[in-house]
């Protein structure tokens, strides 16, 4: 029979760039995500410039290299093509950065365990220069 539970939990504020968040998380949610032997999670942030992925939990350059890139692909500062700045420079170039990677994954549940891969971990990519802390809207279904 299939079953559903919710989480909301705020993540502090974090600098500019890519942060590992993985065990926040599980952290957050470990109660209500033992209770499940097969599932999905949905991890949903509810922002538009801040982002989340999926990539390497390893090497923390990799988290500086995906700062780099998304800093070269999206134009930021007064130069930048950008109508909306209502709420500083690198506001607009924040909701680019979103849509390029997205508010929102989705993880299997495995025997009540997020089954990430053995070198996966979940980002919270911070494209604001001074933002305040996230909040995310975790959502368990499955068995």
């Amino acid at each position: 029979m299939s079953k559903w539970a919710q989480h909301e939990i705020k993540l502090p504020a974090y600098r500019r760039g890519c942060h590992l968040v993985t065990d926040q998380i599980q952290k957050q949610i470990c109660s209500s995500l033992s209770g499940y032997k097969v599932g999905l999670a949905n991890i949903f942030l509810q922002h538009t410039s801040a982002s989340l992925t999926i990539n390497e939990n390893a090497d923390p350059d990799v988290r500086v290299d995906m700062e780099t890139f998304l800093s070269k692909v999206v134009p930021e500062g007064r130069s930048a093509p950008w109508i909306h700045t209502d709420e500083g420079d690198d506001d607009m170039p924040g909701h680019v950065k979103c849509s390029m990677f997205g508010a929102s994954l989705n993880v299997p549940i495995t025997k009540g365990r997020l089954n990430l891969g053995t070198w996966q971990g979940i980002y919270l990519c911070e494209h604001r220069d001074h933002a305040s802390g996230r909040r995310l809207v975790i959502t368990l279904q499955g068995e």
